[in-house]
């Protein structure tokens, strides 16, 4: 019991604020609104969660995707292309416009920080290219989400494109810059590297807080309005999610197969091409400036919902990945031991052959290839 808490920790904690949340939403709303406005302030959460995730990341060992960059430019040609093309084909599907909306929010955003990295190592891949990946895709974000976003949502909403990339530039690239820099200081980098898992559930902890707050708004959205998106509408969504990200993973492994990646790189192209990060996809979803306007849509019309198609794909992706990281590790220590078995095989019966014909053990030499001493 305890060992499954620490492992599944996270998505624990995503249940349980996320139900928080929507309670306290649908009996208090005025202290959600006082607490949003007085203490809350999601790009400063997000500045704060990239900084410690970026801190903690580990990039000495990117020199051999340096050298050999295809799998990677593949892996974020997947995440930021591919994706966010499958995402706005099922926008149109959604039953209500937050949940098309989320859809392409959770399409839009960069790879996992972290997690692509250690469900790579996980399935025995290649994690310099998973890491790789996640600095490109994530530090192209402020151009390539917002140009998405406003391609697919051109007709229903209107966004400033350039406060959207100033924001991301903010709140996503320049915390990114600055954990690195910070960890380029010896002592600063041994802290990180021995007290990254600490490091780690601290980040962790604040995107619970945004979780939180995001669904304390839905709560205080269905306390004001007699309709919600109906339960339909959620398992329409989710499916849709988790479609968007098995396809994406298929294409993934597919571009792999065709490019001649080596096996160890498809786990590492799979998981960075296929994964999306939490904290920039509810930054999105919830900051007044971008989605989380309250009169998005018209006076009083806002998409309190939006930030849950985002909850959905990463909760989702958490359970598909590890499943799929333990089959391909599963196939890769089977192939290992058929490799060895094979090994064993020859080795047993070159020694058999060295002994049937050693004079040693009694055996005849054949004078046709003993040579002329």
């Amino acid at each position: 019991m305890l060992a499954m808490l620490r492992k599944r920790w996270f998505l624990i904690g995503l249940v349980l604020f996320i139900s928080l949340g929507l309670t306290l939403g649908l009996r208090d709303p005025s202290f959600g609104q006082s607490l949003r406005t007085g203490l809350f302030r999601p790009r400063v959460i997000v500045m704060v969660v990239l900084l410690l995730m970026a801190f903690s990341l580990d990039t000495r060992q990117l020199g051999q995707s340096l050298r050999h960059p295809a799998p990677v430019l593949w892996a974020s040609v997947v995440n930021s292309v591919v994706v966010p093309l499958l995402a706005w084909g099922t926008m149109r599907f959604q039953t209500i416009p937050d949940f098309a909306l989320g859809v392409m929010i959770a399409g839009s955003v960069p790879c996992t920080l972290a997690a692509a990295s250690v469900w790579t190592r996980k399935a025995g891949g290649n994690d310099a290219v998973s890491l790789f990946a996640t600095l490109t895709t994530n530090s192209i974000c402020f151009l390539v989400t917002p140009f998405w976003l406003n391609l697919a949502t051109a007709q229903g909403v209107e966004l400033d494109a350039h406060e959207m990339v100033m924001r991301l530039l903010q709140a996503v690239l320049l915390p990114t810059i600055v954990g690195q820099a910070l960890r380029q200081v010896p002592s600063l980098g041994q802290f990180a590297t021995v007290y990254k898992t600490p490091i780690g559930v601290v980040a962790q902890c604040f995107v619970l807080s945004l979780v939180f707050m995001a669904s304390w708004n839905a709560g205080t959205y269905l306390h004001e309005n007699a309709g919600g998106p109906g339960w339909g509408g959620v398992l329409l969504v989710w499916v849709t999610v988790i479609m968007i990200h098995l396809a994406a993973m298929l294409v993934a492994i597919g571009g792999s197969l065709l490019f001649g990646f080596s096996p160890r790189d498809h786990a590492a192209v799979a998981f960075a091409g296929s994964q999306k990060t939490l904290p920039i996809g509810v930054y999105l979803a919830t900051d007044p400036k971008i989605f989380g306007d309250p009169n998005l849509l018209g006076a009083g019309l806002g998409v309190p919902f939006a930030v849950f198609p985002m909850l959905m794909y990463h909760a989702s992706q958490l359970f598909i990945d590890t499943a799929v990281a333990d089959a391909m590790a599963s196939r890769r220590a089977s192939g290992t031991r058929s490799e060895k078995t094979s090994d064993d095989r020859h080795r047993e019966s070159r020694n058999r052959s060295a002994e049937t014909s050693s004079p040693e053990a009694g055996g005849k030499l054949d004078e046709s290839t003993a040579g002329p001493l």
